[in-house]
């Protein structure tokens, strides 16, 4: 199974990779066979610059 994970900051607390990261934890606990695809997304808000950075690997 193949899941993509695309979350968006929580605004003045998680960012929206470590929202993902949270998410992708979780479920591979109880999918450990699943092919897992993180995408943080950003609306031009805060965390944006930080998602652009982290998504294109620096």
């Amino acid at each position: 199974m193949k899941i993509v994970i695309a979350p968006q900051t929580f605004k003045g607390s998680i960012s929206a990779l470590e929202v993902a990261n949270a998410m992708r934890d979780g479920i591979e606990l109880e999918l450990e066979d699943a092919q897992l695809e993180l995408v943080p997304v950003a609306d031009g808000g805060d965390g944006t610059l930080e998602t652009l950075v982290e998504i294109s690997n620096g």
